[in-house]
This record gives structure tokens, C-alpha cells and sequence, in this order.
């Protein structure tokens, strides 16, 4: 019999949970399951998920096959009324033991999801994530208050939620004391972290917590964060804590006012470019990625400019961009669409401009020596997150922490040499 396997669809949160379901899974003594963790976002992701399970289903005719994730929990139906589905989970049962447990027996129920808008807390258990010699990543909260009109994740993931501090101090004094030098905070909106919790906690509140509560941790970093509700503590740690990484991912979304408020986005043009000098000026070595979105509705070649003008306004490196793709149920599915081909040529513009920033940056940095936090396959990481590889060296294990000095390099990674 094999162990259950997970095939992850999607964004980095639902990796991490991939890993609390695969966990559960074995506990549970599930066997010969292959669970399909889903998306969401776009058409085009609820299309893949249904193309995957069909895929898994060929090639593994007499598997167990568990669909869940967002894609499951807006659209149970679609995936129930798939011959090749086994069980199809929600957002909150997937992270639940005890629903592996209940489909570990006889007769369990074929579908089994719930009403995401009445979940009102995160348990301890759901900020597990993936293991690594390397780094850990803490899920601190999950769901989404905000209602952006291109974006239907709130009604997948359901209200905003924290994890209680305590509980996340402790999970991080637990894998710093398993070796592991890095720990990642992450969630669908982690900057809206503490206000459903007692003491008026916050993000930069909780990030001070964990560096003075667990002294031994290395590293922390945070995954993306919405820049207009970064807190003054957040920006005071930016600025006098060196174990807090300088690398910021920021939701930016557009560069243009116009897109940003049909977007119902909380911030303006000027917002995002403010926030960005303001922490250069408190953390001068800090790197900052961006999500941006091609091909908005009603978005003008003029209104393009402008987010192709942000990444030079801002000072931004890593461009994670999206074509839009229109989703029912959100209001931006109702606006006056762009033409795909515009919007595919957009987006390569952007990640063309992208890919210009990072090779400028790497370029300007050769000669530099870096702290490089070494990952599995003998690839390491910098403080601001590139990627830097020593092909003339053993690499050093995972885990360990190596003085190298940039050579050169590809324009996507560094390459060096392990300082003398």
C-alpha cells in the first residue's frame, strides 16, 4: 500500500496546507490516496484543477482521489458530479484531523464543506508547514475581510482569522529548537493579523514578540503583505531588527489611480511609491517584489504605462505579474474587458520589465559578499531573497549559514564562491 500523496495547485499558502493534509492523511492510515489541493483565482485555474483530476484519474485508476481547496469550497458541485472524484473537502474541514479520520472509515461522507463565511477562528495545528533543514513557514492567519473586484478568494478562505501569538511563539521556539535557522510568517492577508485577538495586536506587534521571545531564530521574513496597512511597529522593526529580513513583497495590483480604485484597492499611486522610500530610508538594503495585474478592465494603453513606470517609481525587483482573467462572481467580470491578446502582450511587457530590474540589481551587487542561507540542491539564499548558486564549490548542506562572495551572474541568479 502507498502513503497518500498531494498535488498542489495554486499559491504558497495552499503548499503549506498541503503539507498539514498530507500529515493528517498518514495519521489517519489513508492509503492509496492522491488528495488535489485546488485553485481558484482565475477560469483558468478551477479549468486546470478539473483537467487534473481527470489526468490523476487516468493514470491511477484504482487511487483515492480527494479534491479540495478554493476551487472545491466555491464549487463543490462541479467536482461532486465528477465520476473520477472520490471526496470532495472544503477550506476549513481540509485542515482538520479528524476529517481525515471520518474518511479513514466506512460509509464517509462523499462531500463534505461548509459555510466558510461562519468560520470565526484558526486553529493552532494550521500554522504546521512544510518541513526544511532550511526554513519553516508559520501560517499566522487566513481569510480576507477586503472585497477587491477582481478577486474571489474572501468567499474561499472566509473571514479574516488570526492565530493567537502565543501559540505562533511558541511553533517558532519549536523549529528553531529542530535546527532550522529561517521561519516565514504567512497568510492570505497577514497584515490584518490581530484585531479579532485581545490586546490590540498587530502584525509589527507580533514580529517583535517572536524576535524577543525566541532569541535564538536566525531569520524571519514575511510573505506578502498589503504596504497601506503595514503598522508603525512593523516599520520600527523594519528598521532596527537585522534578523527580520530585508525583503518585502508588496500587493500592489496597478500602478494606475483609476485601476487601483475600480480594483477597490486602499491605496493610490502615490501611496505605494511613498511607502516604498519611507522604508528604503529606514532599511536602505531593503528589496521589494510586487504583484501586479495586466490587462485590468477598462485599462488603457495610457493606464498600462503606468504600472510599467511603478517598478522604476518604486524601485522594485521581483515583478510577480498576472494577466487578468475574468472570474464569475466578481465585479470586475462585469466591467468592459480587454482583448486577451492585449493582455497576454501586456503582461510581457511587465515581466519583460521585470526581468530588467532584477538583472540591473544583480549587476550592480557583483563583488558583494552576502550571508546565504543554504536551501536542498545546493542553492542558497541572500537576506533580500535572491538565489545564488556556487557551481565550483561542494555545496554545504542544507541549513547552514555560508559567507560567499558574488562572481557573476545569469540575470536571474547570483553566482559565487564561499568567501575567504
Amino acid at each position: 500500500m502507498n502513503e497518500p500523496s498531494v498535488i498542489t495547485l495554486g499559491c504558497r499558502l495552499n503548499a503549506y496546507e498541503s503539507e498539514v493534509m498530507r500529515r493528517h492523511a498518514m495519521d489517519a492510515g489513508i492509503e492509496d490516496a492522491i488528495i488535489i489541493n485546488t485553485c481558484a483565482v482565475t477560469r483558468e485555474a478551477v479549468r486546470k484543477a478539473t483537467q487534473t483530476v481527470r489526468k490523476v484519474r487516468r493514470e491511477n485508476p484504482q487511487a483515492r482521489i480527494i479534491v479540495t481547496g478554493c476551487a472545491a469550497q466555491l464549487e463543490p458541485e462541479r467536482f461532486a458530479a465528477m465520476a473520477a472524484v472520490d471526496h470532495v473537502i472544503g477550506n476549513d474541514d481540509k485542515l482538520k484531523a479528524d476529517t481525515f479520520r471520518g474518511l479513514s472509515l466506512d460509509g464517509a461522507e462523499r462531500v463534505v464543506v461548509n459555510d466558510i463565511m461562519s468560520v470565526r477562528e484558526t486553529a493552532p495545528h494550521m500554522i504546521d508547514g512544510l518541513q526544511s533543514k532550511a526554513r519553516a513557514f508559520l501560517q499566522i492567519q487566513n481569510g480576507c475581510d477586503h472585497r477587491c473586484t477582481f478577486c474571489i478568494i474572501p468567499f474561499a478562505r472566509g473571514p479574516s482569522r488570526s492565530v493567537a501569538a502565543g501559540e505562533i511563539v511558541a511553533q517558532v521556539r519549536r523549529v528553531v529548537e529542530n535546527g532550522v535557522p529561517e521561519v516565514v510568517l504567512t497568510g492570505v492577508d497577514i497584515t490584518s493579523y490581530g484585531p479579532d485577538l485581545p490586546g490590540d495586536m498587530t502584525l509589527g506587534k507580533l514580529v517583535r514578540e517572536i524576535l524577543k521571545h525566541v532569541p535564538d531564530l536566525k531569520r524571519l521574513r514575511l510573505s506578502s503583505i498589503d504596504q497601506v496597512e503595514a503598522d508603525r511597529d512593523l516599520l520600527d522593526a523594519i528598521a532596527n531588527e537585522a534578523r527580520l529580513m530585508p525583503h518585502l513583497h508588496l500587493s500592489m495590483q496597478s500602478g494606475d489611480d483609476m485601476i487601483l480604485k475600480r480594483m477597490k484597492r486602499r491605496h493610490l499611486r502615490a501611496d505605494a511609491v511613498q511607502f516604498c522610500t519611507h522604508v528604503r530610508r529606514l532599511r536602505p538594503d531593503m528589496v521589494f517584489g510586487a504583484d501586479l495585474i495586466a490587462g485590468f478592465p477598462t485599462e488603457t494603453e495610457q493606464m498600462f504605462e503606468s504600472s510599467l513606470s511603478l517598478a522604476d517609481a518604486c524601485g522594485l525587483t521581483f515583478l510577480h505579474v498576472f494577466p487578468y482573467s475574468a472570474r464569475t462572481g466578481t465585479p470586475a467580470a462585469k466591467m468592459p474587458q480587454v482583448p486577451g491578446p492585449l493582455i497576454k502582450e501586456r503582461a510581457a511587457r511587465l515581466r519583460h520589465k521585470g526581468g530588467e530590474a532584477l538583472a540591473s540589481y544583480l549587476e550592480r551587487h557583483m563583488g558583494a559578499s552576502h550571508d546565504v542561507l543554504m536551501e536542498n540542491g545546493g542553492i542558497g539564499r541572500t537576506p533580500q531573497f535572491f538565489e545564488v548558486v556556487m557551481p565550483d564549490t561542494p555545496p554545504p548542506g542544507a541549513g547552514n549559514l555560508v559567507r560567499v562572495r558574488t562572481v557573476r551572474h545569469d540575470g536571474v541568479r547570483l553566482i559565487g564562491e564561499v568567501a575567504a
